[in-house]
């Protein structure tokens, strides 16, 4: 009989240990489940947030819209001196873009331009107060 005492005491004993157990998981989902439900809450008020700048965005995007389509357009000259300046620019850009980027000195053909500019502004000068021009400095054209 003390043997049957004893081994109810500890299945008394384990069954308390596993209600304890049971009782902590119960509150860690418990505890997961409020936060889920925060952070749902959470993500619902951004959502809704993000939505009405959505909104606004295209609201102002359809108001940009519509106020360039009542711009008045601009002479075909100008549409085309435009185009043909950002196609220069588009042809020019792998030779500047090193440059640009910091990486290597100018092109040799800038560094000429400006050399030539300085030098005929140079021969213009000495030749307006009459001085023969400098050697060397003279300019192809």
């Amino acid at each position: 009989m003390t043997a049957f005492l004893a081994q109810e005491i500890e299945l008394s004993r384990r069954h308390e240990d596993i209600l304890g157990r049971r009782a902590a998981l119960l509150q860690q989902m418990e505890n997961q489940y409020k936060d889920q439900k925060n952070k749902k809450k959470d993500y619902t008020v951004l959502a809704d947030g993000a939505q009405k700048r959505n909104a606004k965005l295209i609201e102002d995007m359809q108001a940009m819209t519509d106020r360039l389509k009542a711009r008045p357009l601009l002479h075909p000259d100008v549409v085309n001196l435009e185009t043909r300046y950002w196609a220069s620019v588009e042809e020019k850009i792998p030779e500047w873009e090193q440059f640009l980027l910091g990486k290597i000195q100018p092109p040799v053909d800038a560094r000429k331009q400006v050399r030539q500019k300085g030098t005929s502004k140079d021969n213009q000068q000495s030749n307006r107060i009459g001085l023969p021009p400098r050697s060397g400095s003279m300019s192809v054209s």
